[in-house]
This record gives structure tokens, C-alpha cells and sequence, in this order.
């Protein structure tokens, strides 16, 4: 015999149950990191993040904008690691890709990301902080100018030459370190990364070629890498960028990647739900990605 609940007592016994026995499934874009165990490492499940984080702007289309969405917008969707690029000019940060301003200063940056993890205290942010294009008008180094931003809200940044685990790095911005620094630890050091290949230092393997003529390759790269992630070992953190770009008509044209490669990631996160992919940094990242990349944790 099959008994009848009333509507009202079945809604209240969902609701118990949702409270009583939350899911992975139900955290959303702003708190995925916190139905995660506080003891795995950041090398232990899927990052989604963003190239070129600041890139909102361009001079002409396809050139340098890299991402529709705000850095809180990106936070908001689940991004977890922010590419910022900074040129040195009078003793402060200004966001560029390559010589365009963004319409951003590095203030702008950190305001976005301490506002999120104020609110989002199980959540951590991966920044990934690299000098780009020309210095100007300085009178002392670029790690002095970040040491200054760092005085300034020093219990947000976790800076150990260290992975940490989510314990550690939760309401902190974990420095992935591409710039040299005189004075360590001084977060992951990234300094002798190159341009446009692959590279591996201690802990970290960083899957970062850009350029290409044709796309096929470029996802051939990225499928690789991520297979890497899976068979690596746990220790280390792989970084795979799914961004490009490709020279057209002697002009660089990003989109033209990404219209290739972001639907091949939503179709490849699609068929493999779980897993361990290391970070996945995307050109136009959007709120269906991310989650299907963040979903894979375990």
C-alpha cells in the first residue's frame, strides 16, 4: 500500500532533506569551493579561470578584448583564477593586454576580488600576476610596487612558495608569481615561465601555446594536457590555457579561436562529468563552463 503525503508535508520534508544532506550539485558559481574538503589541495580537482582576466577592451574588434564579463562577474560564475597582466607605470598598476589600457588599475582588481572573498569566505582566488608591456616612469622595481599593494590588505594574500590546501588559501588570494622577486617566499614562482610553449617548474606544468594557424592544433594541445592532469601525479598542479589566438589578415584575431574552442570545451566537460583537470583558463569564460568544469570535482 502506497501512502499519500499531503503537498505541504512534502515540501517541508524536501526542504529537510536539501538542509540536512546538501550536494556538490547545488553549490552554485559565487560557493563551489564549499562543499570541498578543506584538506585537498588546489592541485586535487578542476579550477576554471580566466586568460587575460582584465582584457575588456580593444582599439579594433577581435584584437585584444579577451572576456565579456567584469572580474566580479567571473567570480560570480565560478572563476577561480584571475590572469592579470600589469604594466609598471609611476609606482602603480594599470591592467593592459599587451599595449592597451583596460580602463583598470590593479586597485580595481583587488577591490573585485576582496569584496568577493569577504562575502565568499570558503573561497579562494588563484592570481596569477605578470608585468606586460613597457615600464614608465618609475623609481623603484616591480615587486616593490606589488609589495605595496600587498601592505595593504596583507591578511587576503597567502604568498607560500607552497600548493596550499583549501584550508589555507580559503578567504585568500593564492599569488602565482610571474615576475622576479629579490625577496621570498613571495608566492608560487612562476618567474622563468617563457613565451608561447610548454613549461614545468617544481610543482606546477603549464600547458601556455597561443599561437596558431589552425585550431585543430590548438585543441590537440589542450586534450592532451588535460589527459596529463589526469594521469599526473596528484602533486602537481597542471595549467592548461585554452586560449589563442590566430593572425588574419595580418591582424591578431582572438575570437576566432575561441568560437572554436569554447564549444569543444562545453562538449568535452559535457561527456566527462568527473575528474581531475587541473586549471582550465578560457577566453569569454562564461557561468555554463565554469560549472561544468567545477562540477568534475570529486
Amino acid at each position: 500500500m502506497i501512502l499519500a503525503i499531503p503537498k505541504f508535508w512534502l515540501a517541508c520534508l524536501t526542504a529537510a532533506f536539501i538542509l540536512l544532506f546538501p550536494t556538490r550539485s547545488r553549490a552554485a558559481g559565487t560557493n563551489w569551493m564549499s562543499s570541498l574538503s578543506g584538506d585537498l589541495s588546489l592541485t586535487c580537482f578542476s579550477i576554471p579561470g580566466t586568460h587575460d582576466a582584465g582584457a575588456l577592451h580593444e582599439p579594433l574588434p577581435g584584437t585584444t578584448k579577451c572576456q565579456n564579463l567584469t572580474l566580479a562577474e567571473q567570480l560570480n560564475a565560478g572563476v577561480r583564477f584571475l590572469d592579470i597582466r600589469c604594466r609598471h607605470v609611476n609606482n602603480a598598476f594599470l591592467i593592459h593586454h599587451g599595449l592597451v589600457y583596460q580602463k583598470m588599475n590593479f586597485d580595481d582588481v583587488l577591490n573585485a576580488v576582496i569584496s568577493f572573498l569577504t562575502i565568499n569566505p570558503a573561497e579562494t582566488v588563484i592570481m596569477s600576476v605578470k608585468e606586460e608591456y613597457d615600464p614608465k616612469g618609475n623609481t623603484r622595481s616591480f615587486e616593490a610596487t606589488f609589495d605595496s599593494y600587498v601592505a595593504k590588505n596583507p591578511g587576503k594574500w597567502l604568498l607560500t612558495s607552497s600548493i596550499p590546501t583549501l584550508t589555507q588559501a580559503r578567504g585568500k588570494m593564492v599569488l602565482f608569481r610571474r615576475f622576479h622577486a629579490a625577496s621570498t617566499p613571495k608566492g608560487l614562482d612562476l618567474s622563468t615561465w617563457p613565451d608561447d610553449t610548454i613549461f614545468t617548474n617544481a610543482n606546477v606544468r603549464v600547458q601556455d601555446c597561443y599561437n596558431f594557424s589552425n585550431t585543430g592544433a590548438k585543441w590537440t594541445a589542450i586534450t592532451n594536457w588535460l589527459a596529463n592532469a589526469q594521469a599526473g601525479n596528484s602533486d602537481t598542479l597542471y595549467v592548461n590555457f585554452a586560449s589563442g589566438v590566430a593572425k588574419r589578415r595580418f591582424l591578431p584575431d582572438i575570437p576566432f579561436v575561441a568560437n572554436a574552442i569554447n564549444p569543444q570545451l562545453t562538449n568535452y566537460f559535457t561527456a566527462h562529468p568527473k575528474g581531475r583537470y587541473g586549471i582550465i583558463l578560457m577566453d569569454f569564460a562564461d557561468a555554463q563552463k565554469c560549472a561544468l568544469i567545477y562540477g568534475t570535482a570529486p
